[in-house]
């Protein structure tokens, strides 16, 4: 399973999803489904413009958890 840390990183920064959307030009629903881990796919752009807002690296982002499968 991959996990998504987004919500702890908008959380070290006290940031709502529409201020990371409005600062990344990425769409509220896309921040929403990561922040909330219902995301079943990202573009790699997606990826690429949170790393940089966040100054971050993918690896911080997302973290892969062998053995556990979404429900």
């Amino acid at each position: 399973m991959i996990k998504c840390h987004l919500s702890r990183l908008m959380g070290e920064r006290k940031l709502k999803a529409s201020e990371v959307a409005r600062a990344t030009g990425l769409h509220r629903n896309t921040v929403g489904a990561l922040y909330f881990e219902r995301a079943s796919r990202i573009d790699l752009d997606a990826i690429d413009a949170l790393c940089r807002y966040f100054e971050c690296t993918v690896s911080d982002l997302f973290e892969y958890q062998p053995g556990e499968h979404p429900q």
